[in-house]
């Protein structure tokens, strides 16, 4: 008889006590301080869930790997998280974690806390770096991404963040509060057998201004900007709408014999859907040709009064939106090359003769972005058969894109009408 698979609850509960003491220790070797702790800004939502994959990465002893949860009670007998008894939910998760822990392992110690600070996004200190750090770091951060984008974990991170603040702070000591708040509930209105994406009015949790650009360099943004209509801020959002309508009217019209990826993700797993389809908008921006300017460093936005659109410059923005603008213009132009160079190794393999023409980059990002990162056996030897370079660039690059698109469902501006724009032209369940 095959084990029973654990309580989801009873894993999550696990995670959550490991992710508390994972980030007291980020704390205690200053991978993140305290102010970054309490105003929720650097990427926290990524970074967090990051280290503690990496945490438990180095506490691991077994071969396959397994992570030793926390007993229930003192009497409980002690259990290993395996690929025998992982719930459904959370087997990708662990078999991603799982193929990278004998990598992380096998570094040196230097190279180990390197690793920890790129997790954290902060220079690596070896010199010469060692380039497979950043491949491990792009996937245990791809998998922190899909673990956020779950509203169980959003809903208990803040008190994660204000554990970890609490941790050696003496009695008498002001006590400083998190200010993280989850990004707005999607999961009910996306539901299969409501009656639209839109129809059903939830309370939306207030938007904290220092937590709004989460993904981008440390700012102090003023919520009159950030939680009241500007221009700039009118033309980002209504480009950033047009590109989801494209990206939500191909789902619409894709066949029920060929339907569109995301339509199987809507039907089954609405708030991850929602994420995806802001991720897939991100790249439509980025790839439409004439909309972002790399070389003018602008962007071609949607306007409704100019004929051909209006150019903005990260000058032009407001200071706390300019990270935003800098961020989508590079992922622009990094879109741009990847497209290049993916054709320009195409052409080489076929004019080769090839048999296998290489898959591109871009369609790995693609598909990343819309079933997470991850972990592929060969059937014949079962050897880990990651499609990707050392360097993890294309789940280095899904993640630039959902970090982006984590913040964006955080700002109010573009938040508010979202759901009018999924409930018009969304899929119906």
């Amino acid at each position: 008889m095959p084990p029973s698979k654990l309580d989801e609850e009873y894993v999550q509960n696990s995670f959550h006590t490991y992710l508390k003491s994972s980030l007291t220790q980020a704390k205690v070797e200053r991978l993140i301080e305290d102010q970054v702790l309490a105003s929720a800004e650097a990427d926290l939502m990524i970074s967090g869930p990051a280290l503690c994959l990496y945490f438990a990465a180095l506490r691991c002893t077994t071969n396959p790997p397994s992570v030793p949860l926390p007993r229930a009670t003192k009497s409980s007998s002690p259990l290993e998280l395996s690929a025998d008894n992982c719930p459904p939910a959370f087997l990708g998760f662990l078999a991603v974690w799982g193929a990278n822990v004998p990598s992380i392992q096998g570094l040196v110690p230097h190279h180990q806390h390197d690793l920890a600070r790129i997790i954290c996004g902060l220079e690596p200190l070896s010199i010469p770096p060692n380039p497979e750090c950043a491949g491990i770091a792009a996937d245990l951060r791809a998998v922190a991404i899909e673990i956020s984008q779950r509203r169980t974990f959003q809903d208990r991170y803040a008190s994660d963040l204000q554990a970890a603040l609490d941790a050696g702070s003496s009695r008498n000591a002001l006590k400083v509060k998190t200010s993280f708040v989850p990004p707005p509930v999607y999961s009910d209105s996306l539901a299969p057998g409501s009656a639209g994406y839109g129809s059903k009015k939830f309370p939306s949790s207030p938007s904290s201004p220092s937590s709004v650009l989460s993904a981008f360099p440390s700012r102090s943004p003023s919520p009159m900007i950030l939680t009241q209509d500007s221009p700039e801020i009118d033309f980002i959002r209504e480009t950033l709408y047009s590109a989801l309508a494209t990206v939500l009217e191909q789902i619409t019209v894709s066949s029920t014999h060929n339907p569109h990826p995301l339509a199987r993700l809507f039907k089954y797993d609405p708030p991850r859907a929602h994420f995806a389809a802001v991720s897939l908008a991100i790249l439509e921006v980025a790839t439409t040709q004439g909309i972002i300017l790399p070389d003018q460093n602008a962007i071609m936005c949607v306007s409704a009064r100019e004929l051909g659109g209006h150019k903005l410059t990260p000058d032009a923005c407001p200071e706390p939106l300019r990270p935003f603008m800098v961020e989508l213009i590079a992922i622009g132009r990094d879109a741009q090359v990847m497209q290049d160079e993916d054709n320009e190794a195409t052409i080489k393999a076929i004019e080769r003769g090839d048999e296998d023409i290489p898959e591109p980059r871009f369609e790995r990002v693609t598909s990343i972005l819309i079933d997470g990162v991850r972990v592929s056996r060969d059937s014949a030897d079962g050897c880990r058969a990651r499609k990707r370079s050392m360097e993890g660039r294309a789940v280095a690059f899904a993640n630039r894109v959902n970090a982006l698109g984590l913040s964006i469902s955080r700002i109010k501006a573009f938040r508010d009408r979202e759901k009018e724009v999924f409930n018009v032209l969304g899929p119906r369940p």
